[in-house]
Formats: structure tokens, sequence, C-alpha cells
């Protein structure tokens, strides 16, 4: 099996285990951008404190899961954004004003869309969660 966007497979497998209502789940590989993703979801309290199994190559995360994603998903193509434009995405991706959370990259790491607009900064769209 291989693994096109490992990013894609995590957050959907993380969806798709909220839908199905379990209160956690196991994804693989374990990676430093899978890892920074599921620090801000955590931060944001959209998902419970997850822990890495394994660390050799590759890697197994375990996720808790409190319920509180209704949809996350890596956003295709990772399109670049400037300040001017950040409004356009949020009203593109996330359902409503201040609902939701839209995970960047910028020069500076992985923050959220807000924090990058608080920081100045422009860089590309990864994911968003709801």
């Amino acid at each position: 099996m291989t693994l096109n966007d490992p990013l894609a497979n995590v957050l959907s497998h993380i969806n798709n285990s909220e839908k199905k209502g379990k209160s956690g789940c196991i994804v693989c590989p374990a990676s430093k951008m899978i890892l920074n993703v599921l620090k801000i979801l955590e931060r944001n309290n959209y998902i419970g404190k997850f822990e890495v199994i394994d660390k050799r190559r590759g890697g197994y995360i375990k996720i808790n899961l409190i319920g509180q994603v209704n949809k996350c998903c890596v956003i295709k193509p990772r399109f670049s954004f400037t300040l001017k434009e950040s409004e356009k995405y949020e009203k593109r991706y996330l359902p409503a004003r201040n609902f939701g959370i839209i995970i960047v990259t910028t020069s500076k790491g992985l923050m959220l869309l807000s924090e990058s607009i608080e920081k100045n900064l422009g860089g590309k769209l990864l994911a968003y969660c709801y």
C-alpha cells in the first residue's frame, strides 16, 4: 500500500472514526508535520490527547477522540495565500464566520490562519477543521 498524502489519510481516518462514534483511533505513519497538525487540533479542542506508540520507521499515533470534529480535510492543491486573500479562503472552506480553523504552513512553521494574519505572514493552505 502506497500513501500519496499521509496527512490526508490521517485526517480522513479521524473524520471517519468520529462519524462512527469511536472514542479513539490509531493512525500511521507518524511524521513531524502530522504531529504538528495534531498538536494544533489538540490545542483548539478538536481532539483529545495523542501519543506516539512506535518511533521506528513510520510509527503509529494513538489519538483520543472527544466528538468535536464535524469535518476535517486537507486542502488540495495547497494554495498559496497572501493577507488580502485570507478572507476569501475562510469563506470557501469554513461554514460560518469564526467557526472552525484553517491550518497553514508559513516560513515560521505551522499555525492557524488567524495567527498568520496577526504575525503578518503569508504561506500555503494545508488543512481545515470545524
